[in-house]
């Protein structure tokens, strides 16, 4: 159903048939976006069709660039699987949720006298597994989640529900490339462990007491290779049954709570 708001304010839309982008709102048209942007709501994703042209369009991408936005070009049958109404080529997903940024996040925790904590998703894309791990990281305090800007489960009323409110109680910082991200944080004493089942350490040899970020990858695949080649240590969990592999939110929980434990024992 959609919802009308009066005078210059975006139309948002609730209902659409893409399952691989739910979200709990979602704006269309050029000027709505535009406007909303201004108004600044917190834009998870945007959806431009291919070669769109025309001056309002020109006013959008440089608005985009302005904020730090980067849009996903796609073909109209995409947008229109999004919407049948009047589109223009522009369809953005709005979060509740505000994105920051590890470079201005990190240097807070430090002034805070606090040891840094972090949980980087790589790709994740269940909305209910990220919703788990948020709620899993709130709980034991980890201090920020940082994930890519493209390829990263839409932060929508199902992650919420899934993380019973813990995202709006944890940092979610956007980035555009994670390895790019690994480096700054080893530049500023971060070490890096990358969870992966061809780790030859289990998490019960590594020290997770120090600064550090604990690194989960996607559903499928794992950690990419570039942000698997950067990682200071790779760690596994022990795996005794016949299957081989678990739940990347229940691994995640198991990997975090022998990170508190370990913080706890040094107090």
């Amino acid at each position: 159903m959609k919802q009308q708001y009066n005078d210059r304010k975006p139309k948002f839309h609730n209902n659409f048939s893409d399952k691989k982008e739910q979200d709990k709102d979602f704006i269309f048209g050029l000027r709505p976006v535009i406007e909303a942007i201004e108004a600044d709501k917190t834009i998870d994703k945007i959806f431009i069709q291919n070669a769109l042209q025309g001056e309002i369009y020109i006013e959008l991408k440089a608005l985009l660039s302005k904020h730090g936005i980067r849009p996903n070009y796609v073909p109209v049958e995409k947008l229109n699987r999004f919407t049948r109404k009047n589109h223009q080529g522009v369809v953005a997903f709005i979060s509740d949720v505000p994105f920051y940024k590890i470079e201005d996040v990190l240097p807070q925790i430090f002034e805070a006298g606090k040891t840094p904590f972090l949980l980087m998703l790589d790709r994740l894309t269940d909305v209910r597994n990220f919703g788990a791990i948020c709620r899993t990281a709130e709980c034991v305090g980890v201090d920020a989640i940082i994930i890519p800007e493209k390829g990263a489960s839409p932060i929508n009323s199902d992650a919420i529900k899934t993380s019973a409110g813990a995202i709006y109680n944890i940092k979610i910082c956007k980035e555009k490339n994670l390895a790019h991200t690994v480096d700054f944080l080893q530049q500023s004493g971060i070490t890096v462990f990358a969870a992966t089942e061809k780790a030859q350490k289990l998490i019960y040899d590594v020290n997770f007491s120090e600064p550090c970020v604990i690194v989960m990858g996607n559903e499928e695949t794992g950690i990419s290779k570039e942000v698997l080649h950067h990682a200071d240590e790779k760690i596994k969990l022990p795996i005794e049954g016949k299957t081989q592999s678990l739940n990347v939110s229940v691994a995640c929980g198991a990997i975090l709570y022998e990170a508190i434990r370990q913080k706890i024992s040094t107090l």
